[in-house]
């Protein structure tokens, strides 16, 4: 598929089933998007983790799993949104959206304080996602390459649900995603 193609179907999936609430939370999945991406952008970090900021949570778009967590059930929305963007991108987009979930749970297991910042919906989601890492898993997590991006993409997605945040539209971002889609594996 053409790069154009590919990234207004992207587009067209955040804008239109994005415009659902996201969660528990108080903003809609697009919101949340915009705002992780505006908060990497404030933050001056590479473009792919900018689009990986926008793009961290398009699994649970793509798995249509908006009512999983509060049947109990992890789809694992991580793994779905980076299997769906492999096929594109570059691993510097894709990693860190698989693994911005495993980076909660390193960070509840070694930043003191952090748990409790947590939202009620990112405490539930946490049990259902395996709850914080041991040490073991902790140092394990951080040795692979992309968990400090994922680190980063993290702390943004947790600050990520302010229904008055003001951010820039999806097209400026979506011009970002769009340049990436060149660096993409040639595995298609």
């Amino acid at each position: 598929m053409r790069a154009d193609g590919q990234i207004e179907i992207i587009a067209e999936l955040l804008h239109e089933r994005g415009r659902a609430r996201y969660g528990a939370e108080a903003v809609s999945q697009l919101q949340h998007a915009l705002q992780c991406a505006a908060l990497a952008e404030g933050e001056d970090a590479p473009p792919a983790l900018i689009a990986a900021a926008l793009l961290h949570d398009i699994g649970h778009l793509v798995a249509d799993d908006e009512d999983a967590a509060p049947r109990g059930i992890d789809m694992q929305h991580e793994d779905v949104a980076a299997r769906y963007l492999a096929r594109w991108f570059p691993p510097a987009l894709v990693e860190p959206v698989r693994l911005h979930v495993p980076a909660k749970r390193y960070l509840c297991a070694v930043e003191p304080g952090y748990f409790e910042t947590l939202s009620f919906a990112s405490v539930r989601s946490l049990m259902l996602q395996g709850g914080p890492f041991d040490e073991a898993g902790a140092n394990a997590f951080i040795a692979q390459p992309h968990a400090a991006a994922a680190v980063r993409l993290r702390r943004w997605d947790d600050l990520a649900k302010d229904p008055a945040a003001v951010t820039p539209p999806l097209e400026h971002y979506m011009m970002i995603v769009g340049d990436l889609f060149a660096d993409a594996p040639s595995t298609h």
